[in-house]
């Protein structure tokens, strides 16, 4: 996709995908430093929100600290359910770009009347009912975003929980990263995507995404339901082999996210040769299934796998003839705080 055939440019959705770019390479990574301080005290993140606020900015930085054998407890849930939970010695920090998501308010609500220490929000907008109840808010750089979709936000707040990572490792090194990061992005939101592909893609009636926890196929998931309007299902790890090849058909497709290179026979003798459905492979090496070549990378590689999904989900859309910008029922803001 591109800006400048108007068969893409017309979108505020993929305005705002390709503004992700700009986002990433003009980043602050000097802020933050006191509150990563504070929380390297208590020594355990618990990060909240709903959607898109939560899916890959959280468990990105969940499958960061762990790979990476970090010195921090961290996990992650939506705050309706967090509120039966006891975060005593947990930092929370909460994200919503509305800063009104009704579930995180209630929680955040829950945590003030104890007086819990450590509450931190990051938000689209200043002076919000969130912020009004955290310790230390923080607000986005991004912008207002033209689709109801969320994309640019999604970067930038996964960007924060790195930086936050970042400092607390005592690394400073996520600065030199962004520059080849933004340039590598715009290479794989840019680049063509095989006409077959997209065909397969928008004829089949199930669309599976697998691939590791790490938040980038649960999220786009949920991108292809607002994208595409089609039904979409998260298949963590190998759990595409593992039972649910029961109910898919011959029309499905699974698109695997950077497959596990011993898995693939498996996956091909499972659901290529048993169910008669299409692998499409988006990996950084080749596979023996139709690949979409993503550009390598060793620490960042989920923010350049998140752009060549959203490139193929919006050729995708484009070729089924949808309104990017506009889903039939779904809204910018989910479930809305009402005080």
């Amino acid at each position: 996709m591109n800006l400048t055939d108007a068969k893409y440019g017309d979108f505020g959705l993929v305005r705002d995908m390709m503004a992700a770019t700009d986002v990433v390479e003009s980043f602050d990574t000097q802020q933050m430093r006191d509150v990563a301080a504070q929380i390297a005290l208590t020594g355990r993140l618990f990060m909240t929100g709903e959607g898109s606020s939560r899916i890959f900015p959280a468990k990105q930085a969940i499958w960061q600290a762990r790979r990476h054998g970090l010195a921090l407890a961290t996990h992650t849930e939506s705050a309706r359910q967090a509120q039966a939970y006891d975060l005593t010695g947990w930092a929370v920090f909460a994200l919503s770009n509305s800063g009104r998501t009704a579930e995180v308010i209630q929680l955040f609500d829950q945590l003030a009347e104890y007086n819990h220490p450590h509450r931190y929000s990051l938000t689209a907008f200043e002076d919000t009912k969130l912020e009004s109840l955290a310790t230390q808010g923080f607000v986005l750089s991004c912008g207002k975003e033209g689709a109801v979709a969320a994309t640019k936000s999604v970067i930038e707040q996964a960007l924060f929980y790195d930086l936050l990572l970042d400092h607390i490792a005592g690394e400073a090194a996520l600065a030199a990263k962004l520059p080849t990061l933004a340039r590598k992005m715009r290479d794989t939101l840019t680049m063509s995507i095989d006409d077959g592909i997209t065909q397969r893609i928008a004829d089949a009636p199930m669309i599976y995404w697998a691939g590791r926890n790490t938040g980038v196929a649960e999220e786009l998931t949920l991108k292809t339901n607002e994208i595409t309007r089609k039904s979409a299902d998260f298949l963590e790890g190998t759990y595409a082999v593992h039972g649910v090849e029961e109910v898919m058909n011959a029309r499905d497709v699974v698109i695997w996210i950077e497959p596990f290179e011993d898995q693939e026979e498996k996956f091909e003798e499972v659901l290529v040769n048993g169910v008669g459905l299409s692998i499409i492979a988006m990996s950084s090496r080749d596979t023996r299934f139709p690949t979409i070549k993503l550009p390598a990378s060793v620490d960042l590689a989920g923010y350049i796998c998140m752009a060549g999904g959203w490139n193929l989900l919006v050729e995708t859309g484009i070729h089924l003839g949808i309104d990017l910008d506009k889903p039939q029922r779904a809204r910018k803001v989910g479930n809305e705080f009402v005080g």
